[in-house]
């Protein structure tokens, strides 16, 4: 009750200055001020590709105990939406795509692939904004990475969402992000806010996770280009099919800085706190396994350990598209097969639609974790991905994509894979469409 008072109170008391007007916070989830835009006209697309994908792997094994992959040609179809609109009290940005694909020498991962990332900010009074993001998405391959998107005005990486799946099964998942943000003068705002997170696997062998957390921050302005704050978060996340979850609590401070009118800095570093407990499998005294008849049993554990936390983010906006380099360290729900993980990732993309018959989108990514949950080890996975078009015929284009990805893992053998898969295909434009909400 007391934070409700608080809230309501900082709210009504909020006296009339001018908005923030300042580089993205990316504690507070902000994609790069430079990328906003206040309106992109929404359009659809329509594709047809086939290709190749080898390294494919369900969750199996064969009689010897050792991972096997698959490969096959594939043919898929996939339609898409995008855009940004902007009315006088509330802008909307969407990106969804969809697409059902077919591998006829393994047709165990055809399926219908679903993916969405939609911002909705509404400004409540002049010095008071609400926003929500929302990231989802339903796949059998989940190792296609978080890039920039310039029709979306928050940073998809400051979801909780999974990136670094080491098995091709499928893989439901949503992650929102709601905040309330008070500008108590030109230099001074608050933000209070929520997170939730849900991911379900087909796999019983492998689980699932869902989460809830609060954040603050307070974010102070000392020039016309630079802001320095400091910011609170909380997460509690759980596992189903197992006994095992996890509290953290961060404190960081922050720092944003406009470099040029195009680039941009934004980051934090700070430290985490958090407890995990799980249930361990450990094996019994030879002696008392002799007397009961059993060899192994089961204790829960309990621990308490510190880790630092950081994130950094320098962007550049040019004609029709962004160039960024990013960086963390956080804990987060591992993927299903490991749990809990302190993890450090490293991401870069490109995307430019600026020539006038070519488009281009390229990103890489690698995280490096340990799991300090179910199973102590660590394991890395690096993903690159190329996409390109050009313009065939009016409203066509033609197109290529590829990608790459590789799960290593020192401690465990089994976990080492390469993944490839490469596609040409017909991408159909027809032209933007007006949205509207009834």
């Amino acid at each position: 009750m007391n934070f409700v008072r608080a809230l309501a109170l900082m709210v009504c008391v909020s006296p009339i200055f001018a908005q923030y007007g300042g580089p993205a916070i990316l504690v507070r989830g902000q994609a790069p001020s430079t990328m906003t835009a206040s309106q992109i006209d929404f359009q659809p697309s329509l594709g047809v590709n086939m290709g190749y994908a080898s390294g494919l792997g369900g969750v199996s094994v064969d009689n010897q105990g050792r991972f096997t992959t698959d490969s096959s040609y594939f043919v898929s179809a996939n339609a898409a939406i995008s855009g940004m609109h902007s009315w006088r009290h509330m802008k909307l940005g969407l990106n969804y795509s969809i697409s059902g694909s077919h591998n006829p020498q393994a047709a165990f991962f055809d399926g219908i692939t679903q993916s969405l990332s939609i911002g909705l900010t509404r400004t409540l009074s002049r010095h008071v904004a609400l926003s929500f993001n929302t990231s989802a998405g339903m796949s059998s391959q989940n190792n296609q990475g978080v890039t920039l998107l310039s029709t979306v005005p928050f940073d998809p990486s400051t979801l909780y969402r999974p990136t670094n799946d080491f098995y091709d099964n499928r893989t439901i998942f949503v992650s929102s992000q709601v905040n309330l943000s008070v500008q108590k003068s030109t230099r001074l705002s608050y933000s209070v806010g929520a997170d939730g997170f849900l991911t379900r696997r087909r796999s019983t062998a492998l689980y699932g996770v869902g989460g809830l957390g609060a954040r603050g921050d307070i974010m102070y302005r000392v020039g016309r280009r630079s802001t320095i704050g400091v910011a609170y978060n909380y997460i509690h996340f759980a596992f189903n099919g197992i006994f095992s979850s996890t509290d953290a609590h961060t404190v960081v401070g922050t720092y944003a800085r406009t470099l040029t009118r195009s680039t941009e800095f934004s980051g934090y570093v700070g430290v985490s706190r958090y407890e995990t407990k799980f249930v361990q499998t450990v094996a019994v005294d030879p002696a008392i396994a002799a007397l009961i008849g059993i060899g192994s049993a089961q204790r829960v554990v309990y621990s308490v350990n510190t880790t630092p936390n950081f994130a950094a983010r320098l962007s550049r906006t040019v004609h029709k598209g962004t160039i960024f380099v990013s960086a963390g360290r956080a804990i987060t729900p591992g993927n299903g097969l490991f749990l809990t993980s302190t993890s450090t990732t490293a991401t870069a993309g490109y995307s430019y639609t600026g020539l006038r018959r070519w488009s281009l989108a390229a990103s890489s990514s690698y995280g490096y974790s340990n799991s300090v949950g179910n199973v102590i080890g660590n394991y890395s996975n690096f993903n690159a991905n190329l996409n390109a078009g050009r313009k065939i015929a009016p409203h066509t284009s033609g197109t290529l994509g590829f990608n790459m990805s590789h799960a290593v893992s020192g401690d465990f053998k089994n976990y080492n894979k390469w993944q490839y898969a490469v596609n040409l295909g017909l991408s159909f434009t027809p032209g933007d469409v007006t949205v509207r909400f009834w």
